[in-house]
């Protein structure tokens, strides 16, 4: 029996950003140049395969530096982005330390501490408990930014000084839900300033708008990513926003749900900034199991960031 056509819209850019390639490099030349275990404090990236093949590999993940019994090994510091205290407490401990920590988001705690060194208030836009927010938070003394996620608490936040107030926000949010709380933000207090250029990094934009391109064109988006990443379940949002009758978040081709996926003409498939190629890949040759499938490309622009390894790794010999 002849399998029904199916037609796969794969948007692109979608999946590793040049963050996400630099922090998982990092690991890698660190468990080169240094052997194994090499420590990693949180998920290197939000991916369950990334981090499970890392840790096939000799990286040991854990959650706090306490959890490490040997302080002569290498520890890496997640894409995220840590508070200050956890490089300090390394440095007290004589640990040597890589900093995986994203450029992009590095920029937005440089941001954060030259507002506050000109005296501003800063409230920052993100999402409260995750992982850039806490290290972007923990560059300043307590208290020192505000954390509001809606435009609802921007309608409601009250501020000590309008004229000497600031924001920053976290670089993986919606772009859309972003700008109004801006807008809301700059409505009550017009004289607030906002960074040099945007916060939200470039591939959290490109990828949401891919999405955005294929999404009236098709049934069903499936989103490659993990459940606790933060760009993965904003183009899950971006997707049903923009005409796809159903979105899915799903980390691998085992998570499909076969009885639900009959019926089918066009779907696109996606993916977060942490969800290698690989999990794509696994997706489609799924669907070919149960369809006739043509896969058509989508490319709404090209990316070409690169991000340099910390002068630790570029320079260092490799071990004999």
């Amino acid at each position: 029996m002849a399998k029904p056509p199916l037609t796969i819209l794969l948007a692109a850019p979608r999946g590793f950003c040049a963050g996400v390639v630099r922090a998982i490099d990092i690991v890698e030349r660190a468990l080169a140049l240094y052997g194994a275990p090499v420590y990693v404090r949180h998920e290197i990236v939000h991916n369950k395969f990334v981090v499970d093949d890392l840790r096939a590999k000799g990286a040991v993940f854990v959650e706090e530096l306490d959890d490490i019994p040997d302080a002569s090994r290498p520890v890496v510091f997640s894409a995220h982005g840590v508070p200050k205290s956890v490089p300090a407490a390394a440095a007290a401990r004589h640990m040597f330390q890589l900093d995986a920590t994203c450029p992009l988001v590095t920029k937005v705690h440089m941001e954060a501490q030259r507002h506050h060194a000109e005296g501003f208030e800063i409230i920052l836009i993100g999402h409260h408990g995750h992982p850039e927010v806490i290290g972007t938070m923990g560059q300043l003394p307590e208290g020192a930014v505000r954390l509001i996620e809606t435009v609802e608490d921007a309608e409601a936040i009250a501020v000590r000084d309008p004229a000497k107030l600031a924001y920053i926000t976290q670089t993986t949010l919606s772009v859309d839900d972003t700008q109004d709380v801006i807008a809301a933000l700059r409505r009550r207090f017009p004289d607030i300033k906002g960074p040099y250029k945007e916060d939200i990094c470039y591939a959290t934009t490109n990828r949401q708008d891919a999405v955005k391109a294929i999404a009236p064109r098709i049934e069903l988006l499936l989103v490659v990513g993990a459940p606790n990443s933060s760009n993965s379940r904003r183009l899950v949002e971006v997707g049903e926003r923009y005409g796809a009758p159903r979105s899915l978040l799903v980390q691998r081709a085992g998570d499909l749900d076969w009885p639900s996926l009959q019926g089918l003409s066009v779907i696109g498939v996606t993916a977060g900034a942490s969800a290698p190629e690989l999990l794509v890949n696994e997706i489609v040759d799924a669907f070919r199991a149960h369809y006739s499938v043509t896969v058509e490309t989508v490319t709404l622009r090209e990316e070409n960031v690169a991000f340099k390894l910390p002068r630790e790794l570029r320079d260092a010999p490799a071990q004999a």
